[in-house]
């Protein structure tokens, strides 16, 4: 108890050194949890804008399905899937969809397109869909005979609002699928190859075209948390108990998405090592001066009995009190900032395209792991390089510290 108010007396009695070394600490802290919360941020938004904006945070299809799709692998019962879905806490919503290929003409103009259908409603609540139209009107709620076309697939085959679209394909049956729709709407993704070839229509109208009547090729779910779509795929593919359905993350049928986002994190540990690098040198800097600075107070600490271990022991408190007070003050301001960037976010020079999604601002995150992680970076960090110059102390020569000026 007395080394840590002699250490802690040692603080103030040394202002600009004290100071000079809480600021190195401090300043590496909100650095370092700053550069968590942006990566974290960012990390979560680009992902839940990839996966909302398309492909569902979970799907589930047909066993196989994944690896060769046909459109022969189809989800039978998925009204009592659906029925299963609504009990599992965590999921916010879900959408259905049946998908193929076929030819689609416009006039003189024919060119290959996938055919999605969709429940517009689902769809609307579970990836916004509606938003994403830049012409013309969204689908009826009942099936009309209507089809809204990808942005680059109307200017390839020069269609606008109002046209008659014929779609030439196979159904589920042998027979030829083939029926006329009127283009009510161009939407853009984001996304120019899916752009390229989406031709929606209302899931009503694809079950009709394609001979599947009550049968679907997916179901996209959205987790209400990002953070728990592991463990809720695990709870759904529990409570649907069915071998002949396979339930998957985006982290499996988006896997270069998320080696992607993988890299990208990866990236912010280097740059945490970085940080953790200048605050250890900025604190061995500070401590080894103070050492040399006060190795007559050593000397003497030595020649009234003081043992080694107890000015270690002091050395160290003495890091670890400036380090606590930099912590404090570190979580404050970096909680500040982190929180403004979450609500407000940062806008971008530029907007640039990440995985088919365009992206104007960068937003940040409060988290646990922004503050935990640095405060224990800092804190370790500090304690380590000052055990060193604490040595130093330590073993000094009381005649000799003594006749130091």
């Amino acid at each position: 108890m007395i080394i840590f108010k002699i250490a802690f007396r040692n603080i103030f009695r040394q202002k600009r050194r004290s100071i000079l070394t809480a600021l190195t600490m401090f300043g590496g802290f909100t650095l370092a949890a700053i550069s968590i919360g942006w990566s974290d941020g960012t990390y979560s938004t680009i992902i839940n804008l990839f996966t909302r904006n398309q492909l569902g945070h979970i799907q589930i299809h047909k066993q196989d399905y994944r690896e060769q799709p046909s459109i022969y692998k189809t989800i039978d019962d998925y009204k009592q899937v659906e029925e299963k879905l609504s009990g599992i806490e965590g999921v916010e919503t879900w959408t259905p969809r049946l998908f193929s290929a076929g030819i689609v003409s416009v006039r003189e103009n024919s060119n290959g397109a996938r055919i999605i259908g969709i429940d517009p409603e689902q769809e609307n609540i579970a990836t916004r869909f509606n938003k994403k139209l830049i012409k013309g009107d969204p689908f009826s709620k009942k099936p009309s005979h209507e089809t809204i076309l990808g942005k680059g697939l109307a200017k390839v085959l020069e269609a606008g609002i109002g046209d008659s679209a014929v779609v030439v394909s196979q159904a589920a049956d042998g027979s030829i699928a083939n029926d006329l729709y009127t283009i009510i709407g161009i939407i853009e993704s984001g996304d120019q190859m899916t752009d390229r070839m989406s031709f929606y229509l209302h899931i009503d109208d694809a079950q009709e075209l394609f001979v599947l009547q009550g049968r679907i090729h997916e179901i996209a779910v959205i987790a209400r948390e990002l953070d728990q779509v592991d463990a809720l795929t695990g709870k759904i593919a529990d409570r649907l108990d069915n071998p002949q359905l396979e339930v998957a993350s985006w982290k499996e049928f988006a896997k270069s998405f998320y080696h992607a986002m993988q890299a990208d994190v990866q990236g912010m540990w280097i740059m945490l090592f970085v940080i953790i690098l200048i605050v250890a040198v900025g604190v061995l800097n500070t401590v080894l001066m103070s050492v040399l600075e006060r190795r007559k107070e050593y000397g003497v600490l030595r020649a009234i009995g003081t043992k080694p271990r107890q000015i270690i022991t002091l050395v160290l408190w003495e890091v670890s009190i400036l380090a606590l007070i930099s912590v404090v003050i570190g979580i404050g301001l970096s909680s500040i900032i982190n929180s403004s960037l979450s609500d407000q976010g940062f806008p971008l020079p530029e907007s640039f395209t990440y995985g088919g999604v365009e992206f104007a601002k960068m937003y940040s995150e409060v988290s646990a792991r922004s503050l935990y992680i640095p405060t224990i970076t800092v804190i370790i960090t500090a304690l380590l390089v000052s055990f060193f110059p604490a040595l130093k102390a330590a073993h000094s020569e009381p005649a000799k510290e003594m006749r130091t000026h």
